[in-house]
């Protein structure tokens, strides 16, 4: 880790990052790890030129492999700090289930994004369609879904699936302005956004995120936001 910011890179250079059984598992460890050491942003990337090709097809079909798959998936998404994926090229198939599952995307020029399943049989799961029509609209989700589209990164860019362009040194630096912020309010801030976006029970979810509101008001982080900006200072956030 350093300037607070957790790194987790795929690395099977050799299948273009493709994820198979093991690389699900990695992932997961990963997230515990970054968890472990304290991390206040985490940026997920992948070795070589690609973010992640996709399934790996020499598993995508086993016993087992879409329980690992998700457990990564949700594991990343679950992470309580926010999560930029540094789209370095193409991410296919889980490639982008794993993108969106980051709270934020930056695609490098050679980024490009696709769900081909429909060319191959296969489906994603609801959470996953949902989670893309929050990221990037109903629009932008049919298009991937129905034509089967492949985005480059201006054009995922103009459609709000990225979020920002850049290569990856960009992406650790604007991890590292984001771990400098207030742990608490980053944290309220992922449970709303990721809460809202969601038909179901919105009275639920405002009712389960007041505490998590309340305690970024009454945090010892916000006096020392009021104190630094008295002093004239950048402030030194704790999380607590």
């Amino acid at each position: 880790m350093e300037d607070g910011v957790g790194l987790i890179e795929l690395d099977r250079p050799e299948r273009r990052n493709a994820l198979d059984i093991a690389t699900c598992r990695a992932l997961v460890d990963a997230t515990e790890q970054v968890r472990t050491v304290g991390a206040r942003a985490v940026v997920l990337t992948g070795s070589g030129t690609s973010f992640c090709s996709g399934a790996d097809f020499g598993e995508v079909y086993t016993d087992g492999f879409r329980d690992a798959l998700y457990a990564a998936l949700h594991a990343v998404a679950d992470l309580p700090m926010p999560v930029l994926a540094a789209v370095n090229g193409p991410a296919i198939g889980a490639g982008t289930q794993l993108a969106i599952a980051a709270d934020l995307r930056m695609a490098a020029p050679t980024a490009v994004f696709g769900l081909p399943t429909a060319r191959l049989g296969l489906a994603v799961d609801p959470w996953t369609i949902q989670r893309l029509v929050q990221v990037a609209g109903g629009g932008t989700a049919r298009s991937l879904l129905l034509a089967c589209a492949q985005l480059d990164a201006p054009t995922a860019h103009a459609r709000g699936l990225a979020d920002s362009l850049g290569e990856r040194a960009d992406a650790l630096g604007l991890a590292a302005d984001i771990a400098t912020m207030a742990p608490l309010t980053l944290a309220y801030n992922k449970s709303a956004t990721n809460a809202f976006g969601r038909a179901e029970d919105p009275d639920g979810a405002v009712a389960a995120l007041t505490a998590e509101f309340e305690r970024c008001w009454d945090s010892q982080d916000i006096q020392e936001g009021r104190t630094a900006r008295a002093e004239k200072r950048s402030p030194q956030f704790t999380g607590q």
